[in-house]
């Protein structure tokens, strides 16, 4: 049954999108948006279901997740009702809504609350770490041994388990409503040879081409003007801050592994070659490459799609660039005899804003890593043949 939200739009208003009921449902948003087909219309679509209170069939909207923010449709609207921004903000409202903790609605809709929860976390993340501190002359200290490599271990395993955990719970909410909305079953899922290739394809497509390689974005969203360097495309910068974010992410599973191995211990100073260390580094300045541009655009706004930004645009760029850089000091700090004081700090600072970015995953935009692939996924599984 078909449940009408008649105070939707006034809901929406609290996340941003002030100006889409200016909106007449002309179309010229999605004539000019390079990702519109038959079974997706960019974003038309998505504000007439806002406009005519349909909150479930909003959130399981393919169209919502998989939308770049490239603000053509923006550029090209009659009544400058910033079709753009109302994607960007019914994705915060969507975010809300699957987070059955409150904490993404509270950090969304006031500024007050994103910089106290940011900095209650971040502090209590500092005051813990530091208070098991090792005592010991600096002189004698190694820098990884000022928080005990098993607690950090620790407290990081326990936090991933239960954001993931978590993170499944959301993502099985909103693949249930895909899956109603384009009647997919277990059955044609998984249910013979045949299923199980089409479902394959569908992954592949959901992570491989677009997730990760970009495909839609480099061929059909790229708004730069002719004859912009490659290093300023927007894919390219989209793309180096994915790669980085999650090759930190591979090199510091990786890490952990080989100190559980025995093979390498936690710290250890390496060669700059030694795999990890390599993977780490390469990753550490994609990362802290994409995250400059990201705040410069944005600063700047030039373009359609970044005229608008909310304190948890900025709080999720900070974190990252917080992370990014701390981790090239702590490179620096490994390798100067005697450790300096300083190292020790940007060494707590580091481990306390990464414990945070993890536990922030399901409620600020970091969350649309993880349901973009899904939207994808159905997006995929409707393109392939029955």
């Amino acid at each position: 049954m078909t449940t009408v939200d008649t105070r939707l739009m006034a809901d929406l208003r609290r996340f941003g999108a002030a100006e889409i009921d200016a909106c007449f449902s002309c179309g010229n948003c999605t004539a000019i948006c390079p990702l519109a087909d038959d079974d997706a219309t960019f974003p038309r679509r998505i504000i007439r279901l806002a406009q005519v209170g349909l909150p479930d069939e909003l959130i399981a909207s393919k169209e919502l997740w998989t939308c770049y923010q490239c603000g053509r449709c923006t550029d090209r609207c009659p009544q400058q009702a910033d079709p753009s921004e109302f994607m960007a903000t019914a994705r915060r409202w969507a975010i809300a809504k699957l987070d059955k903790t409150r904490m993404a609605a509270a950090m969304y809709t006031s500024l007050w609350a994103a910089a106290v929860i940011a900095t209650v976390w971040a502090v209590a993340f500092a005051l813990f770490f530091a208070s098991t501190r090792a005592e010991e002359s600096r002189a004698t200290l190694a820098l990884f041994d000022f928080i005990p490599n098993t607690l950090i271990h620790t407290v990081g395993l326990v936090l991933i388990i239960v954001v993931f955990l978590y993170a499944v719970f959301t993502i099985v909410m909103l693949a249930r409503g895909f899956a109603r909305k384009q009647g997919v079953t277990a059955k044609s899922l998984f249910g013979g040879a045949a299923a199980w290739k089409r479902t394959w394809r569908a992954f592949w497509y959901a992570i491989g081409i677009e997730a990760l390689g970009q495909k839609r974005y480099r061929q059909d969203c790229e708004d730069d003007q002719p004859g912009e360097p490659l290093y300023r495309r927007r894919w390219l910068i989209h793309a180096l801050t994915v790669w980085g974010f999650l090759g930190l992410f591979a090199a510091t599973i990786l890490d952990y592994g080989l100190d559980i191995l025995g093979l390498k211990a936690t710290g250890t100073a390496v060669p700059i070659w030694y795999p990890v260390r390599l993977l780490g580094t390469v990753a550490g300045l994609c990362l802290i490459y994409g995250v400059t541009f990201l705040a410069l655009r944005r600063w700047n706004r030039t373009k359609s799609g970044l005229l608008v930004s909310q304190p948890t645009d900025w709080l999720f760029l900070g974190m990252l660039f917080v992370i990014g850089l701390t981790g090239f000091l702590i490179e620096v700090a490994l390798y100067v005899q005697p450790v300096q004081v300083w190292g020790y700090w940007v060494f707590l600072i580091h481990v306390a804003f990464a414990m945070e970015l993890v536990l922030f995953l399901p409620f600020t935009k970091l969350a649309h890593a993880m349901y973009r692939p899904v939207a994808l996924f159905f997006y995929g599984l409707a393109k392939q043949p029955a």
